[in-house]
């Protein structure tokens, strides 16, 4: 049975709205203009029958299926589907033996499509190499997973890869209006009348994904055909029930979505910090995540230019191990707006990949003798600890000492930044350190006295590095 034709072979009831709807050519398709437009590559591939191996990579209900059965449909390539997620490798080894027959003995290439390929493990993607290389499938993989990460780098350089973006409101009212019109596939014969405020409704909250939209719009139309109702704006949402986030907590959304949280605090901006952190939360990430990453910034982002922050960080940690949901959502949102607002400096963060790429590239240096531990006669006697210098017996700081390997002497890692209370030790150091001492000592007295004092987080302090 031609798995386009189902829909006029069996009870419709029977099947969604999305399957019944189901563009089944190239002209059908709405949205993805940059992938399937007229003069894109893509299309003119189909058109002319020498379509690649590809990956379909985008959010659910953007078209990646249908697709797929669209260039079946618009070449000579027979469709063999199979799921990454129910399938087995007897089943994939019968579909390459059939694709084997069929290119033999017809000259008809197979298109298998393979659903949520990134499934897949090493060993199965690489099963399928020799088989894409020799032409025998053209392969289609549908992923919602970045590929970069999802599919091993030997596929990935044997198919192109075609990224499906989320489907804008405006087309999804069209595929909307069609399947309410259409008396075959979709709900024409029920005969609901609708306001196209109630389209508009569907299609935005559907968030980009087709498939929603249409099931959705389905059971709005059939309970307002039932109650003698227009299907309005209020059926709408009843229908909907309760919209969903999309956020992937392994997947890409869930990186993009941290990485847009983080950029925020970083950017000074408590407002998008907020936002994205409740986007995390509401959309069910572990609270424990989102602080982990709260207390990472402190050190890695604010650091030495506010000392309060990661000490905030820490008590909102332990707020909300202590209170739980929602009421450590409180310390949460306190401590994510305050390192937004805060001073920052990646000083302390530079120092450490400073030192840990000396270290990794000198190996274990020997310590100098005079820094060396002497707790016993013989030690002593060797020489540990001969000519070390006290720095409290000189007034806290022994002046020229050094304190690195000899192969490091003069390395500078750690260089506080003008921000916040890193001006009092960038002041501090450069006179320890004997550099430029009397411009760093005027910019110490402008500076904070405390780690604790409100001006050492205040914005008026903060200047550019």
């Amino acid at each position: 049975m031609d798995l386009f034709d189902h829909a006029n072979e069996h009870d419709p009831d029977t099947i969604p709205l999305s399957d019944r709807m189901r563009p089944r050519r190239l002209t059908e398709m709405v949205g993805q203009a940059h992938v399937i437009g007229e003069h894109r590559l893509l299309a003119k591939a189909i058109r002319a029958d020498r379509v690649p191996s590809m990956l379909l990579w985008g959010p659910p209900g953007t078209g990646k299926t249908t697709l797929a059965r669209v260039i079946a449909e618009e070449t000579r390539g027979e469709f063999a589907p199979f799921s990454a997620v129910l399938g087995g490798v007897p089943e994939l080894r019968r579909i390459i033996a059939r694709a084997e027959e069929r290119k033999k003995l017809y000259g008809r290439p197979t298109i298998l499509f393979v659903d949520e390929i990134h499934r897949f493990n090493k060993a199965q993607q690489d099963a399928l190499l020799p088989h894409v290389e020799k032409g025998t499938v053209v392969l289609i993989g549908a992923t919602t997973e970045n590929p970069s990460f999802a599919v091993n780098a030997a596929l990935l350089s044997r198919a192109r890869v075609f990224r499906l973006e989320a489907i804008p409101p405006e087309d999804i009212v069209t595929l909307l209006r069609r399947a309410l019109m259409d008396r075959t596939r979709g709900l024409g014969a029920l005969a609901v009348e609708h306001t196209p405020e109630a389209l508009r409704t569907i299609a935005e909250l559907a968030r980009g994904d087709a498939r929603r939209s249409l099931d959705v719009l389905e059971l709005a139309a059939r309970e307002a055909a039932a109650s003698g109702q227009p299907l309005d704006e209020a059926l709408v949402r009843e229908a909907l029930a309760e919209k969903t986030l999309l956020y992937d907590k392994s997947g890409e959304e869930h990186y993009n979505v941290v990485s847009a949280f983080i950029k925020s605090m970083r950017g000074n901006d408590p407002d998008a910090a907020i936002y994205w952190m409740m986007r995390m939360l509401e959309a069910g990430e572990d609270p424990r995540f989102v602080l982990r990453r709260l207390v990472i910034f402190a050190s890695e982002d604010v650091g030495n230019a506010d000392p309060n922050a990661l000490s905030l960080a820490i008590a909102a940690d332990a707020a909300f191990a202590r209170l739980g949901m929602p009421e450590g959502l409180h310390a949460m949102a306190q401590c994510c707006t305050y390192l937004a607002s805060t001073v920052k400096s990646n000083a302390a963060y530079d120092a450490f990949k400073a030192a840990r790429a000396d270290v990794q590239e000198h190996g274990p240096l020997p310590v100098p003798m005079r820094l060396r531990n002497a707790p016993t006669k013989a030690m002593k006697d060797w020489g540990y600890g001969e000519g070390y210098r006290y720095p409290h017996a000189e007034g806290g700081h022994a002046a020229g000492e050094t304190y690195l390997p000899d192969a490091l002497a003069g390395r500078r890692y750690y260089e506080p930044r003008n921000a916040g209370f890193e001006i009092k030790l960038r002041g501090r150091l450069a006179r320890l350190r004997g550099e430029d001492a009397e411009a760093q000592a005027s910019t110490d007295d402008q500076s904070p006295t405390s780690a604790s004092s409100p001006e050492s987080t205040s914005a008026e302090t903060e200047t550019e590095p």
